[in-house]
């Protein structure tokens, strides 16, 4: 529930095609407007062209099957870890969660 809100933004209960590219671009990708589209369309259960929060749980599911976790693990941590030096500190983490929007507190980091 904690990754959905990250995703709405606007706390609408619905992800859009722009809530997405906001967080996707915060973790280093580029996805084009089609390629969002086509993201949100692979779980559009509802067809109505946002995802909520039961069609979020069906596209994480998916993606934890599909994929091999270590490495996305991986990868994740190398978003967070600006530096490469193998630790995230404080400074990396509120930089990673300010870029997707997300304000925290010096006792939250």
């Amino acid at each position: 529930k904690e990754a959905f809100s990250l995703f709405d933004k606007d706390g609408d209960g619905q992800i859009t095609t722009k809530e997405l590219g906001t967080v996707m671009r915060s973790l280093g990708q580029n996805p084009s407007e089609s390629e969002l589209q086509d993201m949100i369309n692979e779980v559009d259960a509802d067809n109505n062209g946002t995802i909520d929060f039961p069609e979020f749980l069906t596209m994480m599911a998916r993606k934890m099957k599909d994929t091999d976790s270590e490495e996305e693990i991986r990868e994740a941590f190398k978003v967070f870890d600006r530096d490469n030096n193998g630790f995230i500190s404080a400074a990396e983490l509120r930089h990673v969660m300010t870029s997707i929007g997300e304000k925290l507190t010096d006792e939250e980091v």
